[in-house]
């Protein structure tokens, strides 16, 4: 829709060597391509590890609410990070 921004996502990607990678946007397909290297722009971490698929994708209600996602979820074993994908993101702790 004109004039409105997109929501800000937190994104977790599953790497060509099997290791996941936990990431925050505004444009998932931009996000991706740069990940995968067609354009510029995507984290030395998934430079070496292509190419790279989403996982899942949630939309969080400002960029701060997402980069707190991001930083509990980095925080999470693999099993955990993994069951995100069909669970959803957790509830995150009050400050």
């Amino acid at each position: 829709m004109a004039g409105e921004e997109a929501p800000w996502l937190v994104y977790l990607l599953r790497c060509a060597d099997g290791t996941l990678y936990t990431g925050v946007t505004r444009d998932m397909q931009r996000r991706l391509r740069q990940h995968n290297g067609e354009i510029v722009g995507g984290a030395s971490y998934t430079r070496a590890r292509r190419p790279v698929e989403v996982l899942a994708a949630f939309a969080c209600g400002d960029r701060s609410t997402a980069q707190r996602h991001e930083a509990a979820i980095k925080k999470l074993p693999r099993r955990q990070k993994l069951s995100l994908a069909t669970s959803g993101l957790p509830a995150l702790p009050a400050d």
